[in-house]
């Protein structure tokens, strides 16, 4: 017998009577209460979805490859449910109707970002493009960034840091020719170098190459890493101070270590900026500082963000769908042959490639969708959060919630795709799929005023050193290893097991490759 059955036996009739009045009369103001509220509830329910424990909800259950097991979850509760994380309220989407509601139908209410701890701490409190809320201050670094860095007039001014850089990543390969190399530490040297050529001038050379190389894809990995695992701090906010995970000291710690970097160009731009003529992004974005709108400002703590977007946002991503293509094709090499074929009927084995070869290059640029399609670098994109309640699908999507779009689940709808599963870049010769976000079937890069501002960047970056790649080399795989296309999930997508192949010089001149 418990003590409070035991209390109760001991209680004359009288109190046991007055008790059990006041136990009713709670039990029917509790029910009178519901149904007023039901009466008055004209909202639709929330998305169905699976049932959580109490307090945390579903975070307990979550899979580490969350790409997968949204999918998995949308086979039993459709192309819209609810996720219970902790304090906050999951949507998850897979479905291009429903997407289309959220990115163009309620563009305006969907714009905002839910930031998590991690981005705030890597973007200076959320200073940036991609954590901004939609507004004035957004529009305006939008602006910057598309004007002043990534327009297609600005690109074409910098070819010649992207061709200096790719070949100097192919006289490196030509140098390791017949040993086993990381692949995706080299396009990602390549990348960083480009991308930091436009911003103050600095890159990496000679032997420093690998190992500079690898540390900075490690820091940018890990980064991007933290930026996609589920944190307690944020489904709990009155939890954050504690830092449960460590996430927010360690995303702390690696960021402190880009400022370092960013600190010291700072400094050296701002003693050379008066009387110089010619002038990389990091001095143009110092200028717009000085020089910027009393009604929205360009803070030198924006200047930051805009680096670390450029630095961290640009490298990961690109290296990495560069890593996965060379590991797709190198696993069907009928589709490395025919690609080959091409850059030989349009450059020639007596040439390298050149940027204005790739736009006679469209199996080139079937390979790049298709592993865009496959191999989506944000498999999620970046969560959405809606500035008001709104109705979604016959569904309520309450105010801040994180909404979840699962691109890498659509693009490998079988009901969309044939053999969805399987890379076969012929799917796109009908030039019927672009990047522009316009459908919501295949949008790798976003849709909506958050589309990502790099796409010219990256398509650029792809496929002129995708092309001198395959162009200039045969690839095989060390003796005894076998291909591995295996995922991680990370907001970044990336290869679970990098990819190490041997290349061998396919141009007969050794001059092509200084």
């Amino acid at each position: 017998m418990t003590i409070l059955s035991s209390a109760w036996l001991h209680i004359d009739d009288q109190t046991r009577l007055v008790f059990s009045l006041i136990i009713g009369l709670v039990a029917v103001l509790w029910v009178l209460t519901w149904l007023v509220k039901k009466s008055t509830n004209n909202n639709p329910p929330l998305p169905p979805g699976p049932r959580g424990l109490p307090l945390v909800g579903n975070l307990l259950s979550l899979d580490p490859e969350l790409h997968t097991y949204f999918a998995g979850l949308a086979k039993t509760y459709g192309p819209i449910y609810t996720l219970k994380l902790g304090g906050k309220t999951g949507i998850v989407i897979s479905s291009p109707e429903i997407t289309k509601e959220v990115l163009k139908d309620q563009d305006i209410t969907f714009a905002n970002r839910d930031v998590p701890v991690a981005g705030r701490e890597a973007a200076y409190g959320g200073a940036d493009i991609v954590w901004t809320p939609y507004g004035p201050e957004w529009r305006m670094l939008r602006k910057v960034c598309v004007r002043e860095m990534l327009s297609n007039t600005t690109l074409d001014s910098v070819y010649g840091l992207r061709r200096r850089e790719v070949r100097e990543t192919i006289g490196y390969l030509y140098r390791k020719a017949g040993s086993p190399v990381d692949v995706g530490d080299q396009t990602f040297v390549t990348v960083m170098n480009v991308i930091t050529s436009m911003l103050w001038g600095g890159t990496v050379e000679g032997d420093e190459r690998a190992g500079l190389g690898a540390e900075f894809k490690q820091v940018v990995g890990e980064m991007t890493g933290l930026l996609g695992a589920p944190n307690f701090s944020d489904f709990f906010p009155a939890l954050e101070r504690f830092d449960l995970q460590g996430i927010q000291k360690k995303m702390k710690g690696l960021a402190k270590r880009f400022d370092r970097i960013f600190e010291t160009m700072i400094e050296e731009r701002l003693k050379k900026m008066s009387g110089e003529k010619s002038k990389d992004f990091l001095q143009i974005l110092l200028q717009m500082k000085d020089d910027g709108d009393a009604k929205t400002p360009f803070t030198m703590t924006h200047v930051k963000a805009m680096l670390m977007d450029m630095v961290v946002g640009g490298t990961d991503t690109t290296s990495n769908t560069m890593e996965y293509a060379l590991a797709e094709m190198m696993n069907k090499p009928q589709i490395m042959t025919r690609l080959q074929q091409e850059l030989e009927a349009v450059v020639g084995k007596d040439n390298i490639v050149e940027e204005s070869h790739i736009g006679k290059l469209p199996y080139l640029y079937c390979v790049m969708k298709e592993v865009l399609r496959l191999h989506p670098a944000l498999p999620l994109l970046v969560p959405h959060c809606p500035s008001a309640t709104s109705t979604v699908s016959g569904y309520t999507i309450p105010k801040g919630a994180r909404v979840f779009v699962n691109v890498w689940a659509i693009h490998r709808d079988p009901s969309i795709w044939e053999n969805p599963l399987e890379f076969r870049p012929e799917r796109f010769l009908d030039g019927k799929w672009d990047y522009s976000g316009n459908d919501f079937k295949y949008f790798p890069f976003g849709s909506g005023r958050r589309i990502c501002a790099g796409t010219a960047m990256a398509e650029r970056m792809f496929l002129y050193s995708l092309a001198s790649l395959v162009h200039s080399f045969e690839w095989s795989l060390p003796a005894g290893e076998n291909l591995d296309l295996e995922e991680k999930f990370g907001i970044v997508l990336k290869k679970r097991i990098p990819l190490v192949a041997i290349p061998t010089p396919r141009l007969s001149d050794p001059s092509l490759y200084e």
